[in-house]
């Protein structure tokens, strides 16, 4: 790799580690936490509430993807980030299950892993391009190993919303990561 390759290569794949930690610290505790909300004792709307963020991710990947090629892979994924951020926002400061479905849906709707994806791509020569791709499965492995191990004892010390907060400041730093990181386009 070259020294370029290796800095996209290591600044995209922390973007990926650090949203992905926000999301997966979430995870092994949701459904615990959310009974303390008023309608957590409905399974049906904290599952919702959980899933939310997959089917809006899921549903906005490619028109965001295709976003990245018409105005760039970085303003979309800076956008995307500030959405998940935002989201995340919404979900700590939520006061019932419905304001956490509303905060999971908006963090969905920052789905940024298709243009991280493709800004890889575009970085990277065609020899090194699994290697980097590696980098980046190895980051989510990494963090949600760490998720799992952490956010029993997080929830504890900051409940469901101090990990949303966290999740936000984590975003953030993604931000400034594509901003002052990333090599350029």
């Amino acid at each position: 790799m070259t020294p370029l390759e290796r800095r996209a290569s290591v600044s995209l794949a922390l973007i990926f580690a650090l949203r992905m930690l926000g999301l997966f610290l979430v995870l092994p505790v949701f459904a615990l936490e959310a009974r303390k909300y008023p309608g957590g004792d409905d399974p049906a709307w904290v599952g919702l509430a959980l899933g939310v963020y997959g089917l809006t991710q899921a549903v906005l990947q490619l028109p965001l993807g295709m976003a990245s090629d018409r105005f760039g892979r970085k303003r979309v994924i800076v956008l995307g980030l500030l959405t998940f951020a935002a989201g995340s926002f919404l979900a700590a400061v939520a006061e019932s299950v419905t304001g956490l479905l509303v905060g999971r849906a908006l963090q969905g709707s920052g789905a940024v892993s298709a243009a991280v994806t493709a800004l890889l791509a575009d970085q990277t020569r065609d020899e090194v391009r699994t290697k980097a791709m590696a980098l980046v499965g190895a980051s989510i492995g990494l963090m949600f190993a760490l998720a799992l191990v952490a956010a029993p004892w997080l929830s504890g010390f900051m409940g469901l919303g101090g990990l949303f907060g966290l999740t936000v400041v984590l975003a953030l730093a993604g931000v400034a990561i594509v901003l002052w990181m990333v090599p350029p386009e």
